[in-house]
């Protein structure tokens, strides 16, 4: 494990909520990150779809990973978009996002949110956010 992988798990190992809503940090480079995970009943809101707000969730996550690691520390994001495409059900959740312009202090960051269905990856929502260097 290179030191950027190594420094993207420790950090994504330290989140408390991306635990406990069972993320899992499955891919990561020097503008990019993809975060998965594993839709159970409580991520479901009540017509079955997964809620838009986890959704959201995975968008903010990897955008700041791939923003973060483009701008080569810890990061935040200070503002995203979203839009969703189709609902989302299925296995998995899969976001994978790249940092698209990368400056000194930010990055602009796309991301692509795929709900895994009968094996098949399906395109439920699009995000573009905005990552800014955190003070040290």
């Amino acid at each position: 494990m290179d030191d950027l992988s190594a420094f993207a798990r420790q950090i994504f190992e330290s989140q408390p909520f991306s635990q406990f809503i069972g993320a899992r940090l499955t891919g990561s480079g020097p503008r990019d990150a993809e975060i998965s995970l594993p839709i159970s009943g409580q991520h479901q809101q009540q017509h079955g779809f997964v809620h838009g707000g986890v959704i959201s969730y995975l968008a903010d996550n990897t955008i700041t990973f791939a923003g973060g690691l483009a701008l080569g520390g810890n990061a935040l994001t200070s503002e995203f978009k979203i839009n969703y495409l189709k609902p989302a059900r299925g296995s998995l959740l899969v976001a994978r996002a790249h940092a698209t312009g990368v400056g000194k202090r930010q990055a602009v960051c796309q991301c692509e949110i795929y709900s895994i269905e009968d094996g098949e990856e399906k395109l439920c929502a699009i995000a573009q956010g905005t990552v800014v260097a955190a003070a040290q």
